[in-house]
This record gives structure tokens, C-alpha cells and sequence, in this order.
């Protein structure tokens, strides 16, 4: 892996809930991630309009779309923060406010280590 994806704890959970082919692929598109990092693209990342910083891994098996709210923190690090299925054709408010609470929860931790 050219990057480091690190997979915060509810991001975790989201993913341990998953079935099992949706996982295997969930895990692949994160792979990708690491792979490819500023460079990943549609279909498999989009940035989250009208969030500065906040992006979405794109995953899809069958009818079950499956979204990870991803962010980078400093240089080759990357943060998955939370997850969602996806079951309207936009994204829900609530889950893009979680994100966002867990990406500035995540950025004042960090920046007090220092």
C-alpha cells in the first residue's frame, strides 16, 4: 500500500454488520484506497459536496450500496470514519453530520498529541 487507511472504531462496527460478499468488496474498494489514495476516483470515491475535506468510498454489490465517509488527515493518511447502506438516492443528512462529528473529533485529538 503506497497510503495508510486507518478504520476509526464505528466505521468498524458498520463494516463487522456487513454480509459477507459486501464485505469482501467493502475491504477491496478500502485496498483501493491505500492503493491509489488522492488519485482513487468514480465509481469508487466521490468527495461530499458541500463538505471541505469530506469523502465517500463508493461500494456496490447487487441491489446493497454500502458508503464510507473517508477524510485525510497528514500526508499519506487516510481516516474512514463511518458507514452507511445506502437506501435513497441522496445522502442523509444524519449520516453525513456523524462524519463530520467524527472527522473534527478526530482532528482535535490528534493536533493535542502534538
Amino acid at each position: 500500500m503506497n497510503y495508510e487507511v486507518i478504520i476509526l472504531e464505528p466505521a468498524k462496527r458498520f463494516i463487522d454488520g456487513l454480509e459477507v460478499k459486501l464485505k469482501a468488496k467493502t475491504f477491496r474498494t478500502i485496498e483501493l484506497l491505500g492503493e491509489f489514495g488522492p488519485f482513487l476516483s468514480e465509481p469508487h470515491s466521490k468527495k461530499v459536496a458541500g463538505y471541505k475535506g469530506l469523502y465517500e468510498l463508493r461500494v456496490i454489490h447487487g441491489n446493497n450500496i454500502c458508503r464510507l465517509f473517508y477524510f485525510h488527515d497528514k500526508g499519506k493518511v487516510y481516516v474512514i470514519s463511518s458507514g452507511f447502506i445506502k437506501k435513497e438516492s441522496r445522502l442523509k443528512k444524519s449520516e453525513i453530520d456523524l462524519a463530520v462529528r467524527l472527522f473534527n473529533n478526530y482532528k482535535g485529538s490528534h493536533n493535542e498529541k502534538k
